[in-house]
Parts: C-alpha cells; structure tokens; sequence
C-alpha cells in the first residue's frame, strides 16, 4: 500500500483534473452549483454544511491553469481583476473536489457492506459501439472488396448485395449521426445486411443440392470476414476481455476503481479513505449502518414534532411521510436482520427486536401495546470453538533409556483423547495435530507424556508428566515452551513445545478478562471472563464465563446501552484493574476495568459497535504502538492520524443523516451516466450491473425517493437525447410509468407521498418528453435510422401513448393519439422532403434561369429516384412500428409526395410542347404508385391527369406519322427483301408494336382510359395493317401481269417479297389488333388476300402447261400436222425429242426452287404447291378426257410421262403430302399413260417407246 505520508503523493494529491460540460444544479440555499473539480489540499480544513448542500457537477478533472502565464503589461486593475476570478474558481473546484470526496465516502461504505441490492444477472448484454474512426475503417474494408482488393472469394449476386449495402447503408449520412450518437454496434451492421441479403437470396432460384439457408449462412460468413478485415478472430475475446468487465458482475475492488473513475478520485485517496473508514471490518460496517438508521428514526422523530418536512400536494400527506420514513427504516432493518451471524441463528426469536421497537414508535395512544421485549436466555448465546493442539518436542528425557518409546495424548474438557506418534526418547520430537471442538469459552486442555512399560506383568504405560492449559482466543498463536507437572519427584525437568490454536466462532465479536460491578448483575467488583456475543443484527450480549462451564455465569443485554471512557475510581483500583469504562444505560450503570489500556479499547470499540449509539468515544490517551494488540490500535490510530493529515477525517466522521442525500444521488446518477454513455458499449443508457448495484444500494441505504431518483434519470436522459445521444425509449418508458405510478398515487405498494417539488418536476418531464417524442416520431428516418436500434421507433410509440394519458388508469383516447401522430408524419413528410430536396440540389435547378429544359426534367427524375428510394426506406424499416397507424403512414406519403408534385410541375410546365422525354418520369412514378398503397392516392391521380393529355396527343401524332410513313413508303417502295417483308411493311409493324409496348408499359392506373388506348391502338393498327396490305395487292397485280407466259417465265424478288409482306402482316395482326370483331375482319382480309395472290399465281403457272399441251395438240390424230409429222416420223425412223418436257421440267423446278427460298411463310408455300399440283393435273386430265377416243401420239405420250413423272416427284420433294399427291386425277392420268403406253408398245414396238422415260420408270425414280 502506497504510504500516504510521503511528498510525492501529497504532490500528485495537489494537482487539478479536467472538467466537463455537465449541467449546472442549483442548491436549496442560492449557491450557485460548481463547473468544474479541483483537489481539496492536504492542509485545509473540511466545512460539514458545504459538503451538506450544494451539488457536484461534471465527472472530469481540470487542470490548474498556470499563474505565470499573464498579459505583458495588464493593469493593476486587470491583475487584481484575474487574480481574483482565479482564486475564486479555484475556491469553487476546491468545494467541489470535497463535495465529491464526501460522496465517495457514502458509496464506499455501499459497496464495502451492501444488504439490500445484488448485481443484477438478467440484464441483455450489450454490444460493443461502433466509433466514427471504426465505421471509417470498415467503409475501407468493404471499398476493397468492392474493388477486389481482397482475397475472399464470392459470386456475382454476393457482389451486388455489398455494393448496395456500401451504397445505400455504410455511406449514409445517417449511419453517421447514428455513430456519433452512440447508439450504433457491430451487431446492428451485421442485422441491417442480413435483412437485405434475405429477400436477395429468397428470389434466387431453387439449386438441387443446395439450400438458400445454406448460401444464406455463407454469405453472412463472408460479411463477417469483410467486416473484420485482416484481424484474426481468435485474438478478439482477449483484446476485449478487460473491456467487457463492465458488463459482468464486478468485485468490490473492481467496483471501487470504477467509481473513483467517476467521482474523480484518486488512488490514494482511496486507499486513504478505504482504511481510516476500516472498510475491511464487516463489524464495523455493520456497526455504522445501526447508527446510521438509529439517525433516521430519530429524525423521523424531529420532523414528527417540529413539523419541517418537505410539502407535499396534499397536506394528510405529511403523516404518511413520517411514516414511510420509518417503514423504510424498518425495512432495512429487516433486510440487516437476513444477514446471518453465524449458522442456526437468523432465525432467533430476537432477530426483529430492534424492528419491533422501531414499529412501536408508531402506535398510538390509543391502541394496544405490544408484547414486551423476550429476554436472552441462556440457550441464545451458545458458542462453539475449534481447537487445534500441536505437540512438536520433549525436552529432559535423559534419564531414559535411547531406545525407549514414548508418546503424549491431549484431550480437551474431559472429551474423546487423542495421542501421537510413538518416538525414541532421544529423539521426543513430533509434528500431530489433534482436532477438539468446544462449547466452553475456558476450555481445559490437558496433554500427558507416557513411557512404554517394559515390564512383562504391566498393563498401563507409565506416566511421566503431564500440562493442564487454559487457552482463551486472545491467547497466542505461535508454539511455547511449557514445564510439564512429573509423575515422580526423582525424574528431572521435563519439557514441552506446544502450539494451541483457538479460532474464534462468527458470533463471538470480543473477549476478554475484566474486572466489573453492576446493579443488577456482576454485583460483586471481580475479574471475570468476558464475551461479547451477537445473538442478531441487532441484539447484542455481554456474558460472563466460568471453566468447565457452556452456559454463561451471568450475562447482559447491551440494547439500549452507551460506552464511554472513564476515570478510575480509586476504591476499585486498589481491588484490581488500571483502566477504566463504562456502560450506562437509565437506572443501570456497569463499570469495567481492564489492566492494559489496549484492551480497554479495543473492549470500548466493540461495544460501540454493538450499540449503535451515535456518540463515538474518545480514549483519553494515546499509545504510540507496539506489538499484539497494540498493533491493532496502532495502525487504526495511524490510519485516522493519516487521514486527519490529508483532511480526511471530517468525511469520515460525518454524519450521514445530516446530508441532502437527494441531491448526491442526483449528482452520482449523472455522472455515472455520463461515464456509462462514454464507455465502449452501446448502452442506450441502460446502467451495467455494477453501477444499477451501487445506485440501488445507495438509495436503499440513505432513504432517497425512489420517485426522485427516476425524475432525475429521466432528466438526465433527456438532457442527453436532447443533444442527439441515442437513449433507449424502453428505458425512459420504465422511469416515466414508475414516476406516473407514484404521482398518481397508483403505485403496486400502495398510495404514497407525493411532494409539490416531485409534482411539478414530474409535469416538466412530462412536457419535455412530450416535446421529444413528437421531435423523434417527427425526425424518425434520423432518429431511427433503418430501423435501428431495433424495436425503438416502436417503442417510442408506446411511450408517446403513456405520457399522453392524462392518469396511470385512465387510458388516453385513440383519436388523440392518432392526431399526435398524424400531426408528426404531417411534419415528418416536410422534414424527409427538404433533406431529400437539399441532397439532390433541386432547388437551385429549378431557379436556375439558365438550364436547359433537357437538365431540369432530369434532375426531377433523379428526386423522384431518390423519393422512392426514401419511401420504400420507410416501408422496408419504419412500417412495422406504424403497423396500428399504417394509413396514417399513407397520408405522410401523399403529403409527401403533393411537396414533390410542386417541383414536378414547375419542372414540366418549361418543357417545349410536344416532347416526349417526360413519359420516363411516369413511368417511373407510376410503376412506384401502382405497386403500393398510395394507387389511386391523390398523387397518382395527379400524375395522370398531368400525363393523359399528353398520351393522347403522342398516339394522335403517332397515327399520323404511321399513316404518313405508309403512303410515302409504298410509293418508294422497291420490293427489296428487308427482315420478313420490305422496309416500308417492317417499319411499319416496328411503329405499331413500339407504340402498343410504350402504351402498355406506362401501365395507365385508370382501367377505362387503359382499356380505351388499347381499344384504340388495336384499331390503329388493324386500319394500318389493311392499308398496307391494300398497297401491296396492288403492286402485285400490277408486277405479275410482267414476264412472258412460257417455260423461260421464273417468279421474281418483287412477288416473293410481297407474298412475304402479306404474310408478315398475317402475323403481325394476330399481335397488334384486338381479339375482338377487328381482329376477325383484317384477319379474314388478309387471308383472303393471300388466297388470292395464290390463285392469282397458280393462274400465272398454269397457262405455262396449258401452253405446252397446245404444242403437244398438234399430234392429235386427224390433223394436218399430225399426219405430216407421222409421216415424216416414218421415213426418218426417228423419235421426236424431249425438249418441251425437260423445259417444262425446268420451269417447274426452279419456280419451286424459287418460291421455297424467297417466301417465308411455309404454310403458305405448302398450301401454294399443293394448289399448283392439283391445278398441273387438272389441265392434263382435262386435255386426256377432250382425247379420250383417240389414241395419243407417241411423242405426246413420250412427253407426257417425262412430264407427269417429274411434277410428281418434284412436288413430292418439296413436302406436297401423298395425299394430295395420289389424288384421284392423279390416278386417272397415270393410268391412262399407263394404257397408252401398252398400246405404243404393241402397236411401234417397245424401242419406240422410251423406256427410261416411262411413267413408272420416272415413279420409281
């Protein structure tokens, strides 16, 4: 322990510490409270009224500042001037230093004793906070990842998710005045990023194998190791294992160092105050805290007759005061008299003595006194020692042989024996312990030394010698030497080294022999063995003992009693004993003598203690030291000297009823918050269990009002709430219905006092937090940022609904509470715009004469951004706290969003007519609008009736510009193949799906308008479509009527592509025209147009073969040219070639070829083909039936065959299914080639006919 004697200490004892900005406290008396603290100098004297009144203030400790540092040439004036303002504000720390020393000196003995409060263990624990400097860190840590910079692997969603968490959270002005403010943890970033990567990995599609609570989990992983960075994860319960001591149950050390921290107290102070206070000394402790409730009765008892008390709302209430004065007198007690004395004891039939009499101050004259005090018995002071003897050596055994054996036994008061070792007798040495337990307080200890009997006829060993001792507690500890008694006078001296410790039970406080006379007892002046026994907290007995006797002799009870030092009285002095004391009581007088003047004291100190008297005696002399028990009394008198050098001695000595423990507690309430706001938890104001602990125990030990402690607290938080600390709404919740309670005399235990100050301070609060509430529901999104901290906005709610009640019983009427709130969201939806405004600098765009139109509607559409943002914000953290008043939330969102209307509108109305870039803005707002609860709000409806005229008017000019690009397109238009049609029809059909998509995707809110644009745009298109195809049926009239009708005749581009066109725009109206009757007509025209085009081109095709079977006519038998030609056939001998065939074959195949190539629609080349092959056989059976009775030529036949084959296999090549191939005027022309040329070969001879080129060699090919 550091000497507190020494300069250095006295030095570091001298200097000043810092102070803080904490509020000012005024004292009943004027005196102005104190800014700062300055240590109290070793050499001044302590006034007892200033550390009565007048507060403390702030925790910190400030600095002297230097008297050398002055003006270069001041004044006399100006020195003066400066020098007294300094010696005063030094005069002022000085004051306060001492205040604060006094206070320490109230919570020492709270923590040194406590019998009324235990640390709490059920309290959350909370979380480390996060500080500006860390959340700069972690915004680091997660900008590296986002640029990747670090080695922790993720995918591409993961990515997304941080990007948007740094985005929109850890970048948020916000999350800083949420750190600044205290209120924000580690485990608040963690949650805030688990709730937006949840809906993520919820929309991510089902993975065989792998659960989303799995990617969950992994992700979080991942979070947690971008959060920590480079730091390993095991080192971190070590950093912060001392840091999270405060949060534990803390010792009493622990406790102390803590509230020096505090109060501003230093080390030796402490220790200066720690010994002279004997803090160790749980008798002492408990001796202070009788005296100390004895003070508080007796002032019940003063303020009872001099009327003085405090003034209260009602005047019965002043007897009720004095009453609850003295029931929490009497629970104190209660709560001393549980504290057990020793075992078996706390439930003595005198445990509530002192209770009971507390009570019967109470009772009237009118009613029945109680029952008398019991007297002690006998049975109530029963005492049980442990005695351990320890026998250690023998000396003067020479007269026995070497080898002879010897032991010793022990036994206490005629009980069990118990013996040593054997040893030789020259070497008597041991080291046994015996183990005895008493109930005498002169026990008698007798130890025998036995030699072994050689002799063959002997039983018993022999005796040598033997020791009776008679040890009392007081006795020494350490091992003497003793002369032991001989069995036989001719043996010589024996010897023995014994150490005999008796330990002291629990309920034994003193002993001691005395001399003493008494009236009633002890009536004879004689020394006699003394014990201060304590039977109960408060029951105390001074009993008299005999040897070989449990029971006391005679015995006293010390209730009521007074020591004090005396003179000595001659007539007894000469009888026996030196120094002299008494003990009076009314019509009793006991006076006691002891033959050292340290045990007279230390009999003086115990007795004090055990009666609680208020006077504390003073011994007339002072003893310098020594040894034993006047150590004791030396280092407790150099304790109190050492604390009387530093000016100690006058807060130790102080009486505690005499201070206005109200206002300390006000004062160490305010600064333990302070501490507890400035240390590295997010505590939202809550206490740790040490600091709830001290406090608890303080206002138990000292009487503070439970109602005034609350009011304080609650002043306190809101002192800080109200400079932007984060404070729990929980917290303030529970003082505030503590304080309601007990104001309105609705308390659980009953009605209670309730004084004017405690009245109009708790009506001041009320109207504070009023204010408060209304301010944070107000500000909620910078109050509460994201929802954060989780459960507070809700809380807030409900706290607002409690101070608005008018009583504790009474519930407040809802529409009131609804008008609250409703008129917060009111200025809340004002408050969120103007931040949101201010960040997007909207108002200097729209005052800005010279920005373009261009840059102001983008700027509106970047607030309209920011706008959503902010209420989906709203939705996603704030919704559930406003779940009983979710329309009222609506409301704060249509006003909010009628502020933005105003800006939209200036926006819009400098736009140049007939733009379109503001549709971007409805659909924005819309898409927003019709997905929430604000469709078909005011706003929404606002927007469109802004917007519908504007629509109209784009689908007018749209139509016409459609209708406009068709007629000058058409009339351009070079058929060339462009996508599935021409330029003209494919820009066409863009047009019309474009406009339909755009009209589509505004998602119009209102049904019938939506239902009429889309009527009208289907219309549009069906009017355009028909119009288009009008056009291009008449370009193809008109292009195939061009080419020669022959077998040279190829389908050119131009049909292709206007076969393309129709078909094109066949699909295109299943799309873009309703489905409705429109749709039927334009559908129907368009397939009957294509139908046409195909009849129109098959008649084209079929006047090429027409024109081949007229060539072919002219061999029909009977004919001029037929006979010509036969005749000439006959004389050559020569077949006539194929030609006409193999050109008609070309002509066939490339028109196929052609057609499948260039025209996209395979239905309506499937359909074309098979119209043209049944119209191919058609003419050539119709040409056989005009020849049924004539036989064919054979180069008609030749032809023909060669023809039919190649038709047939060509068509069949191109996809013409065999049932329309095989038809039955397919059949009918095969088989009459068939017969024709059976007959050929009959008639000419097989060589006339081509073999190869027959009917069913072309069918096999």
């Amino acid at each position: 322990m550091i000497d507190p004697s020494s300069s250095e200490e006295e030095s570091d004892y001298d200097s000043n510490a810092e102070t803080d900005g904490t509020p000012s406290i005024h004292t009943p008396s004027g005196i102005p409270s104190i800014p700062g603290r300055a240590s109290a100098s070793s050499n001044d004297s302590i006034s007892q009224q200033s550390s009565v009144v007048g507060p403390i203030s702030g925790p910190g400790n400030q600095k002297r500042p230097s008297v050398s540092q002055r003006p270069v040439s001041p004044s006399p004036s100006a020195v003066s001037e400066n020098e007294r303002k300094e010696a005063e504000r030094m005069q002022l720390e000085e004051e306060e230093h001492k205040k604060r020393l006094q206070l320490y000196v109230f919570v020492m003995r709270c923590i040194a004793y406590p019998f009324n409060a235990k640390q709490p263990t059920d309290m959350a624990r909370r979380q480390t906070k996060v500080t500006k400097q860390q959340l700069s860190t972690i915004k680091d840590r997660f900008q590296a990842f986002i640029n990747g910079e670090t080695q922790i692997v993720a995918d591409e969603a993961f990515c997304n998710a941080v990007q948007s968490y740094f985005e929109v959270f850890l970048k948020s002005d916000r999350v800083l005045k949420m750190v600044l403010s205290g209120g924000c943890s580690s485990q608040d970033f963690r949650e805030v990023f688990k709730n937006n990567v949840e809906k993520r990995v919820r929309s991510l599609p089902e993975i065989d194998g792998l659960s989303k609570e799995t990617v969950l989990s992994s992700w979080m992983a991942k979070f947690d190791a971008i959060y920590r960075g480079e730091e390993d994860p095991r080192k971190q319960p070590q950093r912060l294992s001392t840091a999270a001591a405060s949060e534990l149950i803390l010792s009493k050390e622990q406790l102390y160092e803590m509230f020096q921290n505090i109060l501003g107290i230093k080390k030796f102070e402490h220790q200066l105050l720690y010994n002279a206070c004997q803090l160790d000394n749980a008798d002492e402790q408990a001796a202070q805290i009788r005296r100390e409730l004895d003070g508080r009765l007796k002032m019940a008892e003063e303020i009872t007759r001099n009327k003085r008390g405090p003034k209260f709302i009602v005047k019965e209430m002043e007897s009720m005061y004095v009453e609850e004065l003295r029931s929490g007198v009497n629970l104190l007690m209660a709560n001393m008299e549980s504290l057990p004395v020793s075992k078996g004891n706390t439930e003595s039939k005198y445990s509530l003595q002192k209770l009971k009499r507390a009570q019967n101050t109470a009772v009237s004259m009118m009613e029945v006194p109680e029952d008398p005090e019991p007297t002690l018995s006998k049975s109530d002071v029963v005492l049980s020692f442990t005695l351990e003897v320890l026998v250690m050596e023998v000396q003067g055994l020479k007269f026995l042989a070497p080898n002879r054996i010897v032991y010793c036994t022990m036994e206490v008061d005629g009980g069990e024996k118990l013996q040593t070792d054997q040893a030789e007798a020259s070497k008597p040495t041991w080291d046994t312990q015996g183990d005895f337990t008493t109930t005498h307080p002169l026990p008698v200890v007798k130890i025998k030394l036995y030699t072994e009997n050689t002799g063959v006829l002997s039983i018993d060993d022999t005796l040598l010698g033997k020791i009776v001792l008679h040890p009392t507690p007081n006795s020494p500890k350490t091992s003497e030497w003793h002369k032991m008694t001989l069995a036989k006078q001719g043996n010589e001296n024996i010897k023995i080294k014994l150490a005999i410790k008796m330990d002291k039970p629990q309920n034994m406080k003193h002993c001691g022999w005395m001399y003493c006379r008494g009236k009633t007892v002890w009536k004879r002046w004689k020394k006699r063995f003394f014990v201060l026994v304590q039977v109960s907290q408060y029951t105390f007995a001074l009993c008299s003992y005999i040897e070989k006797k449990a029971d006391p002799k005679e015995m006293m009870q010390l209730d009521g009693y007074t020591v004090t030092y005396t003179d000595p009285e001659p007539d007894l002095e000469r009888e026996g004993g030196r120094f002299f004391f008494k003990a009076l009581k009314e019509g009793d007088d006991i006076v006691l003598a002891c033959d050292e003047e340290v045990d007279r004291q230390l009999w003086v100190q115990a007795i004090y203690r055990a009666t609680g008297q208020t006077h504390k005696p003073v011994p007339p002399t002072m003893i310098a030291g020594g040894k034993g028990a006047n150590a004791i009394i030396s280092r407790l008198q150099g304790d109190a000297d050492r604390a009387r050098k530093h000016g100690m001695d006058e807060f130790i000595h102080s009486n505690p009823c005499n201070f206005d423990h109200a206002q300390l507690l006000e004062l160490l309430q305010a600064l333990t918050l302070d501490h507890r706001l400035n240390d590295s938890y997010s505590c939202l104001g809550w206490f740790s269990p040490g600091q709830i602990f001290v406090l608890d125990e303080y206002c138990a030990r000292y009487g503070v009002r439970g109602c005034h402690r609350h009011l304080c607290y609650l002043s306190n938080l809101l002192d800080r709430a109200e400079k932007g600390t984060m404070i729990d709404p929980t917290l303030i919740h529970y003082s505030f219905a503590f304080c309601a309670s007990h104001v309105h005399g609705n308390r659980p235990d009953g009605i209670g006092t309730v004084t004017l100050e405690e009245n109009d301070k708790f009506l001041d609060i009320k109207d504070r937090l009023r204010c408060l509430l209304e301010y944070q529901i107000t500000h909620f999104r910078y109050c509460f940022p994201f929802g954060r901290p989780e459960g507070a906005l809700k809380a807030t709610l409900s706290l607002l609904e409690r101070v608005l009640m008018k009583d504790i019983v009474t519930p407040v009427p809802q529409e009131e509470v609804r008008n609250t709130i409703k008129d917060c969201l009111e200025k809340a939806a004002l408050v969120n715009y103007e931040r949101v405004s201010a960040y997007a600098r909207i108002e200097e765009s729209l005052n800005s004469e010279d920005l373009p139109p261009e840059k102001r509607l983008e700027d509106v559409i970047h607030l309209a951004e920011l706008c959503i943002d902010v209420l989906q914000q709203n939705e996603e953290h704030h919704a559930e706290a406003f779940a009983w008043f979710s329309d009222l939330l609506v409301e704060h969102a249509e006003i909010f969003w009628s502020l933005f209307a105003v800006d939209m509108d200036a926006a819009l109305e400098v736009q140049p007519p007939d733009t379109w870039d503001s549709f971007p803005l409805f659909q924005l707002l819309n898409d927003y609008m019709r997905s929430d609860t604000l469709n078909g709000g005011r706003f929404h409806m606002h927007i469109q009736e802004i917007f519908a005229p504007q629509v109209i008017r784009y689908v007018d000019l749209m139509e016409s510009s459609i209708a406009q690009s068709i007629h000058k397109g058409f009339e351009k238009e070079k058929w060339e193949a462009k996508g599935n049609g021409t330029e003209t029809s494919e820009d066409l059909f863009w047009k019309l799906d474009a406009l339909q998509t755009f009209i589509r995707d505004l998602h119009w809110p209102q049904e019938e308008f939506a239902i009429h644009l889309d009527h009208r745009l289907k219309l549009m298109a069906a009017d355009m479509i028909e119009s288009c195809v009008v056009r291009t049926m008449q370009a193809f009239e008109v292009q195939i009527k061009k080419g020669r009708i022959n077998c040279d005749y190829r389908v050119s581009n131009e049909i292709c592509v206007m076969i393309n066109v129709l078909n094109d725009a066949r699909s295109k109206s299943m799309k873009l025209c309703p489905p409705a009757r429109d749709s039927d007509n334009i559908g129907e025209m368009i397939s009957a147009e294509s139908r046409r085009m195909a009849q129109v081109l098959i008649t084209k095709m079929e006047a090429v073969l027409q024109g081949l079977c007229g060539k072919l006519a002219r061999y029909d038998e009977g004919t001029l040219f037929a006979s010509f030609l036969s005749f000439t056939a006959s004389n050559i001998k020569l077949n006539p070639g194929l030609e006409l065939a193999d050109d008609f074959n070309c002509f066939i195949s490339d028109n196929l070829e052609e057609i499948r190539e260039r025209v996209n629609d395979e239905e309506f080349i499937f359909n074309l083909y098979d119209m043209w092959f049944q119209a191919n056989m058609n003419i050539l059976c119709d040409w056989l039936s005009d020849r049924m009775e004539a036989q064919l030529h054979l180069h008609q036949l030749n032809t023909l065959i060669r023809v039919v084959g190649k038709i047939y296999r060509y068509f069949e090549l191109h996809g013409v299914p065999p049932s329309s191939l095989n038809s039955k005027t397919y059949d009918t022309v095969k088989q009459r080639l068939q017969v024709e040329e059976a007959s050929a070969s009959i008639t000419h001879g097989s060589e006339a006919v081509v073999h190869s080129n027959s009917l069913d060699d072309s069918d096999e090919d």
